[in-house]
């Protein structure tokens, strides 16, 4: 069987859990189909939730689902900061929590549209080479700025000393920055959802259909992809919803 294959073609969602990569999991199901498999943005290693994989022609569908809102939770360590903003990294610093008022003023000034450092643990190009692997060689760089949307903050619960929050954010924002700007780093983060996509529909042996998936996105995202490859790629299903290996 050829080794890209353009079939099945359709979305798959997967509930990530922590530890393994999300790469790990594209190549799991790529494994499994034989077909050319792809993602719609990763999750770090501790991190846990929604991946949306990409598989067979719907690869070519990606900038769709690229630039989708997400939604997060995340329990945040009032107590450090850490070099990568998570827990894998070394502490930076041990804080003192923030009163209540002192935390709800700096949630508050992260509401809406924001401007934080990129985390020196990201993919983000700096000379040319990845963040994160300066960062691996204890490379100090002055990482740039991103800005972002925080359509939605809230403290679900507060007890001093950390804080779990539920966010809703437009993409490309780093929550591990929002956390280190709350004075600590994430301790657990969990993508909840992706675009419409909602981390209770994952299902790793269920094939979304490219034409289902289309439907559900707002009418600006599916537009990133000319038409005529659209329609390509739905002329590829085959009626299948099963993850299954297939000729092509």
């Amino acid at each position: 069987m050829p080794p890209r294959a353009r079939r099945p073609a359709g979305i798959v969602l997967v509930d990530k859990p922590a530890g393994p990569s999300s790469f790990a999991l594209v190549a799991d199901l790529r494994r499994r189909t034989g077909a050319r498999t792809g993602h719609a943005g990763t999750l770090d290693p501790f991190a846990t939730g929604l991946l949306v994989l990409l598989s067979g022609g719907a690869t070519k569908l990606g900038p769709c689902f690229v630039g989708l809102d997400k939604r997060y939770i995340t329990d945040v360590d009032l107590t450090a900061t850490t070099t990568t903003g998570d827990p894998e990294g070394s502490i930076v610093a041990q804080t003192e929590p923030p009163s209540s008022e002192e935390f709800a003023r700096r949630v508050e000034a992260l509401r809406g549209e924001i401007e934080l450092p990129i985390p020196a643990a990201s993919a983000v190009k700096i000379g040319g080479e990845r963040a994160y692997r300066l960062a691996r060689r204890g490379t100090v760089v002055e990482m740039p700025l991103r800005r972002s949307q925080v359509y939605a903050l809230d403290v679900i619960s507060y007890i001093g000393d950390s804080a779990r929050l539920a966010l809703h954010v437009s993409s490309g924002t780093y929550v591990r920055s929002i956390a280190a700007a709350l004075g600590g780093h994430c301790r657990t983060l969990r993508r909840t959802a992706v675009g419409p996509f909602l981390v209770e529909e994952s299902d790793p042996d269920r094939l979304v259909p490219p034409s289902a998936a289309l439907a559900r996105l707002p009418s600006e995202a599916a537009s990133r992809v000319p038409e005529a490859v659209r329609a390509a790629v739905v002329a590829l299903e085959d009626g299948s919803t099963a993850v299954r290996r297939v000729e092509a």
